[in-house]
C-alpha cells in the first residue's frame, strides 16, 4: 500500500486530502502514477487532465515525472506553488 495525499485544487477536485492505494505493477514512475490516477474517475481525471502542471513528491522530497515511486511510503501531489 502507498499513501497519496492531495493538496490544494488537486484535494479539492479529487474530493479527499489523502488515501491509501495498492498501486498496479506497471505503475513505476511519478508519470506513470498520474496517468493511472486519472482512470480511477471522473474526479481523478479532471484533477490531472494537465499532468504537466502536477507537481510530485515522494517521502517529501521533490521528483520529477520520469522519476522512479518505487519504495514510497507517502507520495504527495499538487499544483504548482504560486508565491507573493
Amino acid at each position: 500500500m502507498t499513501r497519496l495525499v492531495y493538496f490544494a485544487w488537486v484535494r479539492e477536485r479529487i474530493g479527499r486530502g489523502e488515501e491509501d492505494l495498492e498501486l498496479p505493477a506497471g505503475v513505476l514512475t511519478a508519470g506513470d502514477l498520474i496517468a493511472y490516477l486519472a482512470t480511477l474517475g471522473e474526479e481523478y481525471a479532471e484533477a490531472l487532465k494537465v499532468p504537466e502542471a502536477i507537481r510530485v513528491a515522494v517521502n517529501q522530497e521533490h521528483i520529477d515525472h520520469d522519476e522512479p515511486i518505487a519504495g514510497a511510503d507517502e507520495i504527495g501531489l499538487f499544483p504548482p506553488m504560486t508565491g507573493g
